[in-house]
Order: C-alpha cells, then structure tokens, then sequence
C-alpha cells in the first residue's frame, strides 16, 4: 500500500486513493488518531494529496494530484477539488461545490450549494494583515448557491458573491456581489445580469424543455 492512513479514519465503500496520499495527519498539537476523520462513499484521490485529521467529508468526494486539505472542514456530497489547490481549516463546502485546480480557500470561507470556483481563484480572509490582533480579525468570503468566480479572481475578506452570480476572469473583488449579476475589472464593478448572458438564456430554454 503506497498510501498512509492515520488511525481514527473513516473512509465509506469503494474508495480509490492514489499513490503517496495522506489521510488523517494530526493537526498541530494532536497525536495521530487524536482527531477522528470521516469520508463518504466512492471516494477518489489522486496521488500526492494530504487531507488533514478533522474532517467530515461527503460521498463522491473527488481530490486532485497534490491537493491540501487542512483540518476541521465540512465538506458535503459530490464536491470536486482540482489538484494543487489548499483548502485551508474551519472552511464550510456545501454539495456539488466545484473547486478547479491551484485555488486558494482560506480560513472561515463558506462555499454555498453548487458554486463554482475557477482556476487560481484566491480567496482572502485577513482584514488587517500582519496585525497584532489579524488572526482575531480573519473573516473568509461567501459564495452563494450557484455563484460562478472566473479563473485568477481575487476575493477580498469578507465579500458575498451573490446567488447565480458571475464573477469575471481576473477581476479583483472589494465588496458584495448582487444576486445575478455579471461583474469584472480591479475593482470588479457591476456590467449586467446573468440573465442577459446569451449563454445562460439558451441554458434556460433547454432545461426548460426538460
């Protein structure tokens, strides 16, 4: 077995785990095993990757090549995170919540139903970074249920990104997204709604035809 589990961990039927995983590894100032670790059913990652001790964990969960997960998470059902991507601790991912590959969630994000974070999308969660009192201070952005953040999009602490809203490729996100609406630049500013997005209409139509 190329791959190491640490006592205390729960894996549910039919996982697949690559070469060289770690799953289970104590956090600071824990013993291996201290930390109970529970994963659902039908897991699948890929070589290289660490999930921490403290994690409960969905069915379905997917894991890329070389991808970090601290400790203390809840992760729901049919969740994706692509390879070399750290998901940081005390992080909240709902169900069908897509991850893609090298993004960054730090700590105290919440990740709501069925959203969508794109390539080398960086979180933020430090108000007043370096501070005495920062690490009192840290508060991770929101996204919402179905919200959609565009490859290499920086959240600042603390934004929304509203629900089925579309944050731009690059943009640089300083305050709340509305519900819906299509936003780009640095600063992101509003350009229109996600309704009116060819795209997303003919998406309408086709599941409305269901």
């Amino acid at each position: 077995m190329l791959y190491h589990l640490h006592p205390n961990v729960s894996l549910g039927p039919d996982p697949e785990i690559g070469e060289y995983v770690v799953i289970g590894a104590p956090p600071r100032g824990a013993a291996s095993g201290d930390v109970p670790t529970r994963i659902g059913a039908r897991l699948v990652i890929r070589s290289h990757a660490v999930v921490y001790a403290g994690n409960v964990i969905g069915d379905r969960f997917q894991m890329g090549h070389g991808a970090l997960i601290r400790e203390s998470n809840q992760i729901g059902d049919d969740v994706s995170v692509g390879s070399h991507t750290i998901v940081e601790h005390h992080v909240t991912i709902a169900d069908r919540v897509r991850i893609h590959s090298a993004a960054f969630i730090p700590e105290f994000s919440i990740l709501e139903e069925a959203c969508w974070i794109g390539p080398r999308v960086v979180l933020t969660n430090a108000l007043y970074p370096q501070s005495p009192s920062a690490k009192d201070n840290l508060k991770g952005p929101r996204v919402l249920a179905g919200a959609k953040v565009g490859a290499n999009a920086t959240l600042l602490p603390g934004v929304t990104i509203g629900r089925g809203a579309l944050v731009g490729a690059g943009a640089v996100v300083v305050k709340d997204v509305p519900d819906g609406k299509v936003v780009a630049g640095n600063p992101a500013r509003i350009l229109k709604d996600v309704a009116d997005l060819k795209a997303y209409q003919v998406a309408s139509l086709v599941q409305g035809d269901r």
